[in-house]
């Protein structure tokens, strides 16, 4: 038995996963030695040995490197490890080396499940579309266009989602930004018109003291030095009288 089959995302009854192999097993098998190591690796794929059954395959690959059906088994190998990167790039090699349409087509829905498990939705449904080209009526390939696109979908609105989220927190920070530059310039402002508010009261009562004179504590003092000069002069006046009328006196004597 061959392993020239189809890995599939979507799941399928027994006796049409039987049918669909039976339609794409039978291969052409080139000389006893690619025959030896495909057998070997399919039985062992058949086991779950995936990574032995790659290994088989790439030694009927070293017999034979234009075995387009060794290819083929060896990416089913690698996708089965999930290795679904190396997978791809086996089927679409297997794919430009086959003229039958079947196996490419075949080749390039391998290719989409391998884009698609990868995460290359994009890629997976380009891939589906080539194999719808070559065939039609392929079923499984229509199902997994539809789900991949879907899934793009699907992507597609939560990025949006996503960005409308960001772009509306950026604006609510702008905005934010906005108001804290307002709230400081407004602030400048008042601080600057209590400054000139200050300002225009100390011009005021400077000029209210001017126009009112000294104040009441100035103009005591001056009363009081007066006082106490006029009382000095006075004293003067009579310490001088006293001293003429001694001179006076003395002379008489």
């Amino acid at each position: 038995m061959c392993l020239f089959t189809k890995n599939k995302v979507t799941e399928t009854n027994g006796r049409t996963l039987l049918l669909l192999l039976l339609m794409l097993c039978p291969v052409a098998l080139k000389g006893q030695g690619e025959k030896k190591f495909i057998r070997q690796g399919n039985r062992e794929y058949e086991k779950s040995k995936f990574s032995e059954s790659e290994i088989s395959y790439r030694r009927a690959l070293d017999k034979n490197k234009t075995f387009t059906d060794a290819v083929f088994n060896t990416g089913d190998a690698l996708y089965k490890q999930n290795k679904f990167e190396e997978a791809g790039k086996q089927f679409n090699e297997n794919s430009s080396m086959n003229d039958d349409k079947d196996k490419r087509s075949s080749a390039m829905y391998n290719l989409g499940n391998s884009l698609l498990m990868g995460g290359k939705l994009q890629e997976s449904i380009e891939a589906y579309k080539n194999s719808l080209k070559l065939k039609p009526q392929n079923m499984e390939a229509k199902y997994n266009l539809a789900y991949a696109q879907d899934l793009l979908k699907k992507q597609q609105e939560q990025q949006k989602q996503e960005q409308n989220k960001k772009d509306k927190q950026d604006q609510n920070q702008d905005q934010k930004k906005d108001q804290n530059k307002d709230n400081n310039e407004n602030k400048d402002q008042d601080k600057k018109q209590n400054d000139q508010q200050k300002q225009g009261d100390n011009q005021q009562q400077q000029q209210q003291q001017q126009e009112q004179g000294i104040s009441k504590e100035d103009a005591e003092r001056l009363l009081n030095a007066i006082a106490n000069d006029e009382k000095n002069v006075q004293e003067k006046v009579k310490l001088a009288k006293a001293l003429k009328e001694r001179v006076r006196t003395l002379k008489n004597w």
